[in-house]
């Protein structure tokens, strides 16, 4: 078989470093979601939402990599003029693909140059994917089924996180041609997960005692609010290598943003932290005028959220301003769902509100910058082909929400019909990790204890005296 040494050039290697760095980095965020719910959860559900976290994104995961990256292949096979480009990019890009099944140095670059790099974009896919469920997760947990959960996750990783990617997020998609901008992944993972955690937070109801008491005295209560601030330090310790991962280098050329916008590395790691320092104070003061510390410790991540669709076009001051805006549109979001009596303080006023008002706010500030195209085409696909407006975010907004938000009723309304969404009512109670797994995860010094929740292990009888063995003080057995 021929071989293609150019593929192993320096360049191309350095590339495919950087990205394999922003691919693990991304599992780095599903570990702070983790620490975030085991802080958040009741004690007696922490062992039963790791697992059911956990799950969620690896069967997600498993979708994409299974069939979900030929979805997002697509609109690069229509740009550069592939015949039946959905079907060509599924026989190359799924699990048993031509692309996904053969080393670079095997792959001529004149049909698909930058292999490797291709190739770990494909696992970048996969852990933005579990990402995104373990988001969804965040905003359900302590009472929905696993199985629903693991269902919806498949089809999340399968179909609907690539979709909304190809509808939103890339260089050659359809809406960045025409001028929707995103950069940090603010439409195929906030937008998105912040819309299925919606309709599911609403269809599987509050948790008990969340609203109104229960007659049986729960609420909830939080395990240990300060591995919130774990989990959040890990996320943003992540951020950095994710966000170089969110675009394209081009060794004696530069970087661009995933929507081919003119970029650089350390333009876009600088308006990072901006927006994590700004939505950090921002976080502080409401903090403290509110006295809930998890405002504090979550305004880093609204801040992100903001100003996601703006650190590779913006400067380091409009990000900071704009990451200062995010807990003040995430405490307004949660007004709005204890408004209307729906059981989700995390995942929609962190990743929805800032997310949409963020990518709208991104068409005002940068109407008329240059998106869309990609390097060394022409035409329709040009560098440059688009520019920024307000309604093309809108656009992107609504279509990312539509994606995503009606497959999600969809489901639920299958499985309300099929066994419901919730758990019981008594496993609540006593709690999850005894009903789903027999065991208790805390010392019970913080809650009602349950009493004995397993049954007592049988004791043999002793033996009968003629049948015992004596020592004498050698130690030597009579």
């Amino acid at each position: 078989m021929e071989q293609f040494p150019e593929q192993a050039s320096t360049n191309w290697l350095m590339s495919t470093f950087i990205f394999t760095v922003g691919a693990v980095a991304v599992l780095l965020v599903v570990v702070g979601l983790v620490m975030v719910d085991m802080g958040l959860v009741r004690r007696r559900n922490v062992l039963d939402t790791t697992v059911q976290k956990i799950g969620a994104a690896m069967v997600g995961g498993l979708g994409t990599l299974l069939i979900g990256y030929p979805i997002w292949m697509w609109q690069f096979n229509s740009a550069f003029g592939a015949p039946q480009p959905l079907w060509q990019a599924v026989k190359d890009w799924w699990i048993g693909g031509t692309f996904t099944t053969t080393a670079s140095r095997y792959i001529d670059p004149t049909v698909l140059p930058e292999a490797d790099v291709l190739q770990i974009f494909l696992v970048f896919f996969v852990t933005f994917t579990m990402a995104t469920m373990a988001l969804v997760h965040t905003g359900v947990v302590e009472r929905i089924k696993p199985v629903p959960l693991y269902a919806m996750s498949f089809v999340m990783g399968a179909i609907i996180s690539p979709l909304v990617g190809y509808l939103c997020w890339g260089s050659l998609s359809p809406l960045t041609l025409r001028g929707t901008h995103d950069f940090d992944g603010i439409f195929p993972l906030y937008i998105t997960a912040g819309t299925f955690a919606l309709v599911l937070a609403w269809r599987v109801g509050p948790r008990l005692g969340v609203f109104r008491p229960h007659p049986s005295g729960i609420k909830p209560a939080s395990h240990n609010v300060a591995f919130v601030g774990i989990g959040v330090l890990l996320i943003l310790f992540a951020l950095p290598f994710i966000t170089i991962g969110s675009g394209f280098i081009f060794a004696d050329v530069g970087f661009f943003g995933i929507s081919f916008t003119e970029s650089g590395i350390g333009l876009v790691i600088i308006n990072l932290f901006s927006g994590i320092l700004g939505g950090a104070v921002m976080g502080l003061i409401v903090a403290y005028r509110r006295r809930e510390a998890s405002w504090a410790l979550m305004g880093p991540i609204a801040g992100v959220v903001m100003g996601g669709t703006l650190f590779d076009i913006s400067t380091s001051w409009v990000c900071l301003l704009v990451g200062a805006l995010g807990p003040l549109v995430s405490l307004g979001t949660a007004a709005l769902l204890r408004k209307a009596r729906i059981d989700d303080p995390k995942v929609v006023p962190l990743a929805l509100g800032p997310g949409v008002v963020g990518a709208l706010l991104c068409g005002f500030l940068e109407w008329g910058t240059r998106t869309g195209g990609y390097l060394g085409l022409e035409g329709e696909y040009a560098p440059g082909v688009a520019e920024i407006t307000p309604w093309w975010q809108l656009a992107g907004v609504v279509t990312t929400m539509l994606v995503s938000g009606v497959p999600a009723l969809l489901m639920c309304l299958v499985f309300e019909k099929l066994g419901g969404l919730r758990r019981t009512e008594q496993a609540e109670i006593i709690g999850l990790d005894v009903d789903q797994w027999g065991v208790t995860n805390f010392g019970d010094d913080l809650e009602p204890g349950l009493g004995p929740v397993l049954p007592p292990e049988p004791v043999a009888e002793p033996m009968a005296s003629a049948t015992r063995t004596h020592s004498t003080p050698s130690g030597l057995p009579d």
